[in-house]
Parts: structure tokens; sequence; C-alpha cells
């Protein structure tokens, strides 16, 4: 028994009201997808560690980790996951599964996988290093640099960068999910995604709510290549990947997204098309997956140029790890920028300070920065926690899981909570 035909997955954002940030960013998709749940309230032992501004209290116990780990992954029904932890003590690796479904080659650190939504960190990043040049200010109208764009002459750089532009998010619609769905090997160029998204209502006027959108991220590296004058593969090579020695990543040309070897396979239950309305499957089939009466797709070939400067980039374990910690710590960024990136970080939902937390293209998850991404068939964590020097990276193989939960995410929010003592 199979399900339909599953070539690519659409972005989980659904209308503001039903998921925002809260279903997205800590510890939900933010691949070419969204930010996450909402972050639970700290114990209280950690939240006075906070506020006295000495490192929250860590506890790591390999087995119960290793446990915890183990265990999810195959609650969740992934093929193959991976988890890197990282303190000036020790680093625990842990894989689980393996590349395929078809054989019994185990998963492993070396494995390059699509890291979807952290590629925006990628893009942010480039973007806050063209402001510390003075090329362009956060407050710089969008109109400067595109006269297409709704409200534009009140949409600011900095509001495409936290999510606050108000612009539609055109992995939403369906015109897109359903081009993916019939042809998952379509090449796409940027200004036909933002060409969908602009004609359709904006979600609020501009700086007046949160919308996690891949319009924004687009337009920021367009606009990063009219002012560079260069593709963005070659910009982001030269200003992230080559500075940090991130030799195992790639921002790869949108004609050949193919993944670098070795990779594992990534598998989906759905198509696109149906997770516009849930990304759970139905009782019957989740059981019948439970079962393994049902086999997920194999979607890793459809090409992710659908999510260009949002959610195309490559790598693997090891070199999100790097370049969790330079996010940050700032390592490709001077001391004044990085502050104020960091400052820039505020709940989703101010009416909920213990929502999740998004920034100028930054996330932050308890004690730990960083982001989440998603796309056909896989998804990511990466996170530091500068306290207490403690680096984390979690990838599957499979995205979303059959009842819904997006697996590599699920398995990170489980692991800080044992780290850290939360619930």
């Amino acid at each position: 028994m199979k399900a339909a035909r599953n070539p690519a997955r659409r972005s989980l954002v659904k209308p503001a009201a039903a998921v925002g940030l809260a279903a997205v960013l800590l510890l939900g998709p933010v691949g070419c997808t969204s930010p996450g749940p909402p972050q639970p309230p700290q114990p209280t032992e950690e939240a006075a560690a906070v506020a006295s501004g000495t490192p929250a209290p860590i506890t790591i116990d390999e087995g119960r980790l290793r446990q915890t780990f183990e265990g999810l992954a195959e609650d969740l029904l992934t093929p193959g996951a991976v988890m890197l932890l990282r303190t000036p003590e020790r680093q625990l690796e842990f894989t689980y599964g393996n590349r395929s479904r078809d054989d019994s080659d185990p998963v492993g650190l070396q494995d390059h996988v699509r890291i979807g939504s952290i590629t925006k960190t990628w893009t942010g990043t480039v973007i806050l290093q063209l402001v510390e040049e003075g090329r362009l200010k956060l407050d710089d109208p969008v109109s400067k640099f595109r006269d297409d764009v709704p409200n534009g002459e009140k949409i600011t750089i900095e509001q495409l960068l936290n999510m606050r532009s108000g612009l539609y998010n055109y992995s939403e619609s369906y015109e897109l999910n359903l081009a993916l769905d019939e042809t998952p090997e379509r090449v796409w160029t940027p200004e036909e995604l933002v060409a969908i998204a602009l004609p359709l209502p904006v979600y609020f006027p501009p700086g007046e709510g949160f919308h996690y959108s891949n319009t924004n991220t687009v337009l920021l590296g367009l606009i990063a290549e009219d002012l560079e004058d260069k593709p963005l593969e070659q910009i982001i090579q030269e200003r992230i990947l080559d500075p940090l020695g991130m030799d195992d990543s790639a921002f790869p040309p949108s004609e050949t997204t193919a993944l670098a070897g070795p990779h594992p396979q990534g598998y989906m239950f759905m198509d696109n098309v149906l997770t516009i309305a849930s990304t759970k499957l139905p009782a019957d089939l989740i059981a019948a997956a439970e079962a393994g009466e049902l086999e997920p797709n194999d979607v890793t070939d459809a090409s992710s140029s659908w999510c260009w400067a949002a959610g195309q980039g490559t790598s693997t374990a090891g070199d999100l790890a790097v370049w969790g910690k330079a996010l940050a710590e700032g390592g490709v960024l001077g001391e004044e920028m990085q502050k104020i990136r960091m400052d820039s970080l505020r709940p989703a939902d101010p009416d909920n300070p213990d929502s999740a937390q998004y920034g100028l293209a930054i996330a932050k998850f308890g004690e730990l920065y960083g982001h989440t991404g998603e796309l056909p068939g896989f998804n990511s964590f990466m996170g530091y926690d500068p306290g207490n020097d403690l680096t984390m990276v979690v990838w599957t193989n499979l995205a979303p899981a059959a009842d819904g939960r997006d697996p590599a995410t699920s398995i990170a929010r489980a692991l800080i909570g044992e780290i850290y003592g939360g619930p």
C-alpha cells in the first residue's frame, strides 16, 4: 500500500491564526516552512539562572539521551536520524537507522542533507553584512529596490528579515503546491515565486503582526544579487561558507539541486496539496504506516528551487554545528551588528511571552539560538547555547511524520528537555 505520489512538500505555514510562529519556530518546522510551536515555560531554576545572567544548569546523561533519541526516531517512523551534541567537555554522536528504506546502509554524520529554512540564516547574514558595509540600511523601504511589492514604501528590510512584512507566503498557495505535485523536477526562478505571492492579499499592514513567509527571504536574496551583481550561490559561498571552512555545505545552483554524496534518501507520506489542509494523515493511514503497510514516497530528487534563498541549502551535521555557533557568536558579523541581531529576538505572539522568538533571520529555542528547517523528506534542527558553549544538531530523512509531527524538531525538543530539565 502506497500513499499518493509525493513529489515535494509545501511550506507548513498556515494562516497566521492557525500556525504562524506557534507551529514553526520552537520545535516545529522552519524549513522552507514556518517557525515552531510555542516555547514551553522555563523551569523555575532555569528562569532564575537566566535572570541572574549565569548559564542555565544542564545535565548530560548519555544513556538517557540516547534512549530518548532512538525511542523517538522509532516512534516517528524515521528511516534514519542523526544527532550531534558538543560541549567543551565532550562530543556525542548518535545515529539511528539507514540512508534508504531499501537497504541497510547506516546514516552517518558525514551525510549531506537538505537543510530547508536554515538557509534563511545564510541569506539573512549576507544582508546584515551588506548593512555593515553601508550598501543598504535596515530601515530602507523595499520600494527602494523593487517597485512591484505591495506596501513596498512601508515595508523595511528589517521587516523582511524578521517576518513582519505581512507579505503573502507563496508556499501556502494552491498554485505552487499543485505544481510541486505535478512537476516535482521543475526548476523555479525567484521571480516566478515572487510573482505568485505579490498579487495575493497581505496578511496585515507592515509591522503589525508576524507571519513566517518565504516571500520575504526570496526578496532579500534578489536584493543581495542586485547589490552584488553576482548569483546568490556565489555570494553565500564567498561570504559564509568559505570564511568558516564549511566545505561540506553548499547553496547549489537551482538547475542542479541534487545532493552531494554521501547522502540519505528523503521520504514523505503525503503530497503537497493534501498538506494544505493538514500535515497529519487520517487515523486509518497512520495505523497503516505504523503497521508497515503504508510506505512513504522517496522525494530525494525533487527540485528544491522552489525555496531558493529561503531553503535551498545543503549541509552536514558537522558543518551545521560550525554554523550554529558562528550564527550565535557573530563569526561573520562585526560586534555591533551581532548585538543588533541578538537584540532583535522577540516573541512571535506579543501576548504570550513564552511563545517562540524570532529576529533578524535567527530564532531562539530556550537557551539555544539557531533555526530549524524542512524540505521534502528532510527535517533539521540547529542550535547553540553561548552560556554553556553547547551545540546541538539533529536531522532526519523523513518529513513530516505520519502523525504530522516534524521528526528532527520533535527529537530536539525532547533532548533539550532532558538536558535543561524542562518540560
